[in-house]
């Protein structure tokens, strides 16, 4: 059942649960009405019965004679009830009081029946039935029952008719009698049948409405994640990522709507950019291989003429080469730092950094690069946790950046305070225009293409910087001055904690 439960669909089994959960609500309230009205019409019985008279000499007419003689004279008891039977039907003569005769006592509305003080069951002159005695009726003539005080159960006659019974006990001539009033239920019987059908109709009724409607909410639940599966089986076939489906509403399928939205429009911008960075990388590394196959070609065709080059040509042939390679090697250092976003992150090693150890080692990295200009440095102690590694090279990157646009015999000046790093230059600064584009991948602006350099640099800051919990920003410098202004922010304190 189970195994065949979850090979349907999922709009099969939403239809399955809700029918059979239906079907089990209306299978417990058909059995609550049932049990409920089944309770009432033998509560309905149970009071008619007690109406009847607690014993059967309880009203004796005055001048009668005298109810024990009475009780002996219309009551016929034998070892067995169809022995008592058969002696009370044989002595059916009824006749008034004074002719000799007998008089009929009793509980003329229902079918009464008397236990003697030995057990025996004793039958009314002239009865049609006879009740059939149980042993917690012989019970009860051990413990008698107060006055009003009735028991109930069910019972039948000797003909095997179903009846409810009433027993109670009496004393007469000091003796303790059993007295049994029984009520055919029948009727009773016949109306809990026909209620049954009926509440069994109501039911099955109930659960093919419910298979249907459940049918029904279960194609408009799910159209929403047809959709999706149309969308994502379209994306699987021609991978046009980037398709998105409508969204409806608040609810948890608008939910599954927009983070698939969501999902495939990321995965169709990080397409986008891979295909961008395939696309400008090799557009960066076409240049310096192609120098560097030129120069590859001439000292080849050198070696195959015999003409060889001349020493100083050599050389300089020899050390362009070289800083064509170290460029190829820079590149590609870079290309691998930031493909990191585009593929999952790897355990890094976080721990506390001096970043102001950082920026005094990358100053004077930097005064090599740029020995004819002038740094002003005020670091301040200050500690972060991140990178190392990640947080030196994104502040050396800013410093190549200054040193590079700085003019000879420029400043370059260096602050660190609160957290707050600051490379400032004064070299021709950025347009307004292109301030938005600074920390793009590849992007160099137009006026300085013809500086060395890949365009990646401020992107690695960028990066570094917001692994790290910060963020940075590129503008103009604050005293309306010549030059830019980088400022990078980075959570910490002034002590390692």
């Amino acid at each position: 059942m189970i195994s065949w439960y979850r090979a349907q669909s999922l709009r099969s089994r939403l239809t399955v649960l809700t029918a059979a959960a239906v079907a089990v609500a209306i299978a417990l309230s058909a059995l609550a009405c049932w049990f409920l009205v089944e309770k009432q019409l033998y509560g309905q019985v149970d009071r008619n019965l007690s109406t009847a008279p607690p014993s059967p000499i309880q009203n004796v007419p005055p001048g009668a004679r005298p109810p024990q003689q009475l009780l002996r004279d219309s009551y016929w008891c034998a070892s067995t009830t169809t022995g008592a039977l058969a002696a009370a039907t044989a002595a059916n003569a009824a006749t008034t009081p004074g002719t000799g005769g007998r008089i009929l006592v009793g509980a003329p509305k229902w079918t009464d029946q008397v236990i003697s003080p030995d057990g025996e069951p004793c039958v009314l002159t002239g009865a049609k039935h006879a009740i059939t005695i149980t042993a917690s009726d012989l019970k009860a003539l051990q413990n008698p029952s107060r006055p009003g005080h009735y028991t109930y159960r069910d019972g039948t006659f000797n003909t095997g008719e179903d009846v409810r019974v009433r027993v109670s006990t009496f004393m007469s001539e000091g003796k303790v009698y059993g007295y049994l009033v029984a009520d055919q239920v029948t009727s009773v019987e016949e109306s809990l049948k026909q209620l049954a059908f009926i509440l069994g109709g109501v039911a099955l009724g109930g659960v093919i409405l419910a298979g249907l409607a459940g049918r029904l909410v279960a194609r408009s639940a799910l159209k929403p994640v047809d959709q999706l599966t149309d969308v994502v089986e379209h994306i699987a076939r021609t991978e046009e990522v980037g398709t998105t489906i409508p969204v409806h509403g608040s609810d948890e399928i608008a939910r599954l709507s927009t983070s698939f939205n969501s999902m495939s429009t990321a995965l169709a911008n990080s397409r986008d950019r891979q295909t961008r960075l395939i696309a400008d990388a090799g557009h960066e590394l076409r240049t310096p291989l192609t120098s560097l196959r030129t120069n590859v070609d001439l000292l080849i065709r050198s070696n195959e003429t015999g003409r060889p080059l001349p020493p100083a040509t050599k050389t300089k042939l020899l050390g362009n080469m070289k800083a064509q390679m170290q460029e190829l090697t820079v590149l590609i250092g870079d290309l691998l730092q930031l493909s990191r976003p585009d593929s999952p992150k790897p355990v890094r090693s976080l721990s506390v950094v001096a970043l102001h150890e950082i920026a005094e080692r990358a100053v004077a990295r930097a005064k090599l690069r740029g020995p004819g200009l002038a740094f002003e440095t005020a670091v301040a102690p200050w500690f972060v946790h991140g990178d190392a590694a990640a947080l030196e090279r994104a502040v050396i990157n800013l410093l190549d950046n200054a040193v590079k646009y700085s003019p000879p015999g420029g400043t370059i000046e260096v602050r660190l305070e609160q957290g707050v790093l600051t490379v400032r230059d004064h070299g021709p600064g950025i347009p307004p225009d292109e301030l938005q584009y600074v920390f793009d991948r590849f992007w160099r602006s137009p006026s300085s293409r013809q500086l060395p350099g890949s365009g990646l640099g401020l992107s690695i800051v960028a990066q570094s910087v917001r692994e790290s919990g910060g963020e940075v920003s590129l503008g103009p410098a604050q005293d309306g001055g010549p030059g830019a202004l980088a400022t990078v922010r980075l959570p910490g304190g002034p002590t390692p904690t």
